[in-house]
């Protein structure tokens, strides 16, 4: 090998050192969250996987799911839980999840529509926009379970559901009317439903994958984000996005799923019992929630964020204008797979009549 190759390689050796080393550097660390037990004795392990901070009550889910099944299952069973997206994207990771190099996921609602399209339903504007409804939504067994079973076809199972709250808008410039908002480059997430939603609305949306957001909003790429409050809060976006405006179209969503084929290798007592542990721990995560969310914009507030609502006459015209929302995606929420048990022939009216929508 030549002198100078022998430099190039030398210096290619040392820049990818040095690469590694920063971006370990930079790694989130799970050190706070660290289990109280000794995993390796586990018969059974699954990893899981989720896009956001433990310091959402709906990611922290996680972490209390895995103790709550060390604990049931006698150390049968270990949940490893990846947060902060350390594997990657949501939808490169909803593909490991379904050829099973990984085992389970909390997946936002929105990503979901990836492979399940009608989990779009929690995505339409207007419908299940409050923490009461989603609790009235989640407490009818017939309509809850059928949605459930979304990513049933893929070869998915869907056990249960943790939130991060109310949609809106975050952005560096206030957006008090829908003509304000027309000048925002608002990240929206990759799926169908928020993008037929935002050309309805007439916005001027970037779809992104959430761990590209923090540098585009640095950039300028973007100059807002559709999102929830308190995810902006604790991500730290609202150091660039100062001003929220509440438009409260839809609740934000993790919904626990988890490999069809691994969950069936369980013994069926542990089946029963991991089914059990995920469902308990949703319903109390739920729960705190909504005094998270509360609590998180008084948080921002007393920093500095402003906090906007649009008039009564532009919310009539997002919620006009949102409904063709709801009609242009109805056939991908009401279509019938093999394994649905509810042979619905029109889920999305069966449900926006049980919530009592109105556009």
């Amino acid at each position: 090998m030549g002198y100078k190759k022998m430099l190039f390689v030398a210096a290619v050796l040392v820049s990818f050192v040095m690469f590694v080393g920063i971006a370990a550097a930079g790694a989130p660390s799970l050190d706070t969250w660290k289990p109280a037990f000794d995993p390796s004795t586990a018969k059974y392990k699954c990893i899981v996987s989720n896009v956001s901070t433990p310091g959402l009550r709906g990611v922290y889910a996680g972490f209390a799911i895995r103790d709550e099944l060390w604990k049931r299952t006698n150390g049968q069973i270990y949940l490893e839980f990846k947060p902060f997206s350390m594997l990657g994207g949501e939808v490169e990771v909803l593909n490991q999840l379904q050829m099973g190099a990984i085992q389970g996921m909390g997946v936002s609602s929105v990503a979901s529509t990836n492979l399940g399209p009608r989990f779009g339903l929690v995505n339409l504007p207007f419908l299940i926009d409050s923490f009461e409804k989603l609790d009235k939504f989640a407490a009818n067994k017939k309509l809850f379970d059928h949605f459930m079973m979304a990513m049933d076809h893929q070869g998915i199972i869907g056990i249960d559901i943790t939130g991060y709250g109310n949609y809106g808008w975050a952005s560096k410039t206030p957006v008090r009317t829908i003509a304000d908002a027309k000048k925002v480059k608002f990240r929206i997430a990759e799926a169908e439903v928020n993008q037929i939603l935002y050309k309805e609305w007439g916005f001027n949306p970037v779809v992104m994958p959430w761990p590209d957001v923090p540098m585009a909003l640095k950039q300028g790429v973007i100059d807002g984000l559709d999102h929830a409050p308190a995810v902006c809060n604790l991500t730290k976006k609202f150091e660039d996005a100062k001003f929220f405006t509440q438009i409260n179209y839809a609740q934000g969503l993790f919904i626990w799923i988890f490999n069809k084929a691994w969950f069936n290798s369980l013994p069926a007592d542990l089946q029963k019992t991991f089914k059990a542990v995920v469902s308990e721990v949703c319903a109390d995560i739920r729960k705190e929630t909504v005094k998270q969310e509360a609590d998180e914009i008084n948080k921002a507030k007393a920093s500095g964020v402003t906090f906007f609502q649009l008039s009564d006459a532009d919310m009539a015209t997002l919620r006009k204008q949102g409904d063709v929302a709801h009609k242009k995606y109805a056939d991908e929420i009401n279509k019938i797979y093999p394994g649905d048990t509810y042979k619905t022939k029109n889920f999305l009216k069966e449900v926006e009549d049980f919530m009592g929508y109105k556009p």
